[in-house]
Formats: C-alpha cells, sequence, structure tokens
C-alpha cells in the first residue's frame, strides 16, 4: 500500500502516465472538495444545487459541486486522461459506462471525526465505505469478478476530508473543545483516516491517497467569520 499524506495536484497539461502504468478509474472519498452532487440525494440542509453555484460548469447548471466549475476530482480525473468529469455515485443518472472508471463517495460536510457529519446529516466516511461495497458489487455484475478484482488493485483511490472537523465541529460548534485539545484532536482526525485507509486496503484498494487539510483560515466563510476580507 502506498499512503501520501500530502499530495499536491499542478494543473497545467494533461499528465501522461508511464506506458507500465494503468489507472483504470479513480475513486474519492470525503468532504465538500471532492463531492460531485452526492448531498442532492441526502436529506440534509447542506447542499449547493442552485445558482450561483455551476456558473462555470458545462451548460452553466449547478449540479450539487460545491463549485462555480470543476472541482478536484474532476480536474484529476481529466489530467490523468480517465474522462472529463468524475460523477457522484449517489446521481441515478449515472451509467454503468461511467461506475467502471470511477466515481466519488464523497460528501459535503462530512469529515474524519464521526461526530462532523452527524452534525449536519450527511454521509459519514463508514456510509462512503458501504457505498463503496455496494460499487463493487455493482462492477462485478458488469465486467464480472476477475475484471472487478484488477480495476480496483490498480484504481487511484483518494480521500479528501479534514477541514469542516477542524472549522466546523471543533472551532465554530466547539463540539470536542472540552474534551480535546487541538493535539489531541488532531489525533482523533489521524487515527480515524488510517483506520479508514486500512478498510479501504482490506477491500482490495493498493493506490491510496490522502489530501492533508487545506490551509482552513483561508476559507472564505471562516475569514467571514474571524472579520476577515
Amino acid at each position: 500500500m502506498v499512503l501520501f499524506l500530502s499530495i499536491a495536484c499542478t494543473v497545467s497539461s494533461l499528465q501522461k502516465l508511464p506506458p507500465n502504468v494503468t489507472v483504470p478509474a479513480l475513486l474519492f472519498f470525503g468532504d465538500s472538495i471532492v463531492d460531485a452532487g452526492n448531498n442532492n440525494y441526502v436529506k440534509t440542509l447542506i447542499k449547493c444545487n442552485f445558482p450561483p453555484y455551476g456558473k462555470n460548469f458545462e451548460g452553466g447548471i449547478p449540479t450539487g459541486r460545491f463549485c462555480n466549475g470543476n472541482i478536484p476530482s474532476d480536474i484529476i480525473a481529466s489530467e490523468l486522461g480517465i474522462k472529463d468529469t468524475l460523477p457522484a455515485y449517489l446521481d441515478p443518472t449515472v451509467l454503468p459506462q461511467d461506475l467502471i472508471t470511477g466515481v466519488t463517495f464523497a460528501s459535503g460536510g462530512s469529515g474524519f471525526d464521526p461526530l462532523t457529519p452527524k452534525l449536519v446529516s450527511v454521509l459519514t466516511l463508514s456510509d462512503q465505505l458501504e457505498y463503496f461495497k455496494e460499487y463493487i458489487g455493482k462492477l462485478k455484475a458488469i465486467i464480472g469478478e476477475e475484471n472487478t478484482t484488477f480495476t480496483i488493485t490498480n484504481s487511484i483511490f483518494l480521500v479528501v476530508a479534514g477541514s469542516d472537523d477542524i472549522a466546523n465541529t471543533y472551532f465554530t460548534l466547539r463540539a470536542r473543545k472540552l474534551k480535546y485539545d487541538v493535539p489531541a484532536y488532531t489525533d482523533l482526525m489521524a487515527n480515524s483516516a488510517s483506520s479508514f485507509v486500512q478498510e479501504l486496503y482490506k477491500l482490495g484498494a493498493r493506490r491510496i491517497g490522502v489530501f492533508s487539510a487545506p490551509p482552513v483560515g483561508c476559507v472564505p466563510a471562516q475569514r467571514t467569520l474571524a472579520g476577515g476580507s
């Protein structure tokens, strides 16, 4: 297993893979940074399926992406030459060929801390893992067990979470502040991330990357709350 604790993605030109490297699919887990619309199909207030979201996306239509255009999962999929955009797993319009090349299970508002997604009624990482198990079953029905094993083993799995834990659960709602100081809370997050990666590994994933949390203080919402511009 290869685990990257901090991945930087520079978008400049198509990144060509070495001739001996095969990446059949790209699979994402985590929060709003890589949620392509799963929250549209979850009973939560954490949604962005309305303008001005999506104004720079294909057709200018909101899709549930927490962005005006493509999100990192789309960009990485395009850069690797897998497909132009990575769809949300819960989108009912997703076709079998979409599943074969990858989807995102991420849910805006989720996090490594199990309390974080529960506070806003979104998919926990455990929920996302259950959907991944369901995905494996669907893949077996489409391409067979042997090809599914090959796909899971050679695909890239990326996990993006942590910002909602720090910004919302810990500092804004203070739901963990009485019990944990910052080092202890980040240990909780790291242990949860490690457990999640181990579960992915048990299910056959071998190329696994975990993004570090972005600079939370630079997030517009946090700057607004703190009185910044």
